[in-house]
């Protein structure tokens, strides 16, 4: 029998969904999944807008964001998932300006001088649907509608037929602020910010936290069911390419040389260095 996690993340949800072996590697075995280049950028624009909506409105201000990023930019470029990726000063260069070009992205979408923001980078930890749910909130909003639930993305934004699944994280967070505060949230959104910055709102009702969070129950019973079992599945396919644990993972191997042959695998694909 393999041991329950003591709480259960939205991006922990999401790796099971993806393929419970992966999980496993993860957050059994404890194996290393470093983040990417992509995640890094991420991280680092969620941190400088962290900092900036966390001032009074007035200095919420692209030449404040601006020192913010200068200021922290030491810590980021000292952390050794960083100095694993072995950027050359071009590629850092180039790093740093889509780390700019996101958290500038802000502004196509909103004034945050013009936010009331309640809090940033939210850490809670409830009970949905008998689930120990954990999270952290980008942001939390007041309107005169009531609270906004706001998350940041610095990925491309989903084509039109995948919006509404693409809310499923933030009626989830809608939910576990509800759950924590007895307030139902009045919105959510999702700000996609960069190139293709792109804003998705969603009204919070009863009927989408239902939804959500017997998804998410449902997820937790076939990860308890497996967990009890000690038996966690593949679920092989193009994401295969990209998985940290391909080397060890005897179908994702399969998966990827099958795709090989077939040419339906990316040359970049980070796997390919692993088997």
């Amino acid at each position: 029998m393999a041991s329950l996690p003591k709480f259960f993340s939205i991006s922990a949800a999401s790796t099971y969904k993806q393929c419970p072996r992966k999980w496993k590697h993860r957050y059994i075995d404890k194996l290393p999944d470093p983040p990417g280049e992509a995640a890094l950028v991420g991280t680092f624009a969620h941190h400088v807008l962290e900092v900036l909506c966390e001032k009074e409105p007035a200095k919420r201000t692209t030449d404040e964001a601006k020192k913010i990023a200068r200021e922290i930019w030491p810590k980021t470029a000292s952390n050794k998932d960083f100095q694993s990726l072995n950027l050359s000063e071009a590629e850092e260069k180039e790093f740093r300006w889509k780390a700019w070009t996101a958290i500038d992205g802000l502004w196509k979408l909103e004034n945050p001088a013009e936010t009331d923001v309640l809090s940033t980078e939210k850490r809670i930890s409830v009970n949905l649907a008998e689930v120990p749910f954990y999270g952290i909130i980008d942001r939390l909003d007041q309107s005169n509608t009531g609270t906004i639930v706001t998350d940041y993305k610095t990925g491309k934004p989903p084509k039109p037929a995948y919006r509404d699944k693409a809310l499923d994280q933030i009626i989830l967070y809608a939910a576990a602020v509800e759950s924590e505060t007895g307030e139902l949230p009045a919105k959510g959104r999702l700000l996609y910010l960069g190139k293709e910055s792109l804003e998705i709102e969603v009204d919070i009702n009863q009927e989408l936290i239902s939804n959500s969070t017997d998804q998410f129950s449902e997820t937790w019973d076939d990860l308890v069911r497996d967990c009890d079992a000690n038996n966690f599945d593949t679920d092989t396919g193009p994401l295969c390419g990209w998985c940290p644990y391909a080397g060890i993972c005897e179908d994702g191997q399969k998966e990827i040389r099958k795709r090989l042959e077939a040419g339906r695998m990316r040359a970049d694909a980070p796997a390919l260095q692993l088997i």
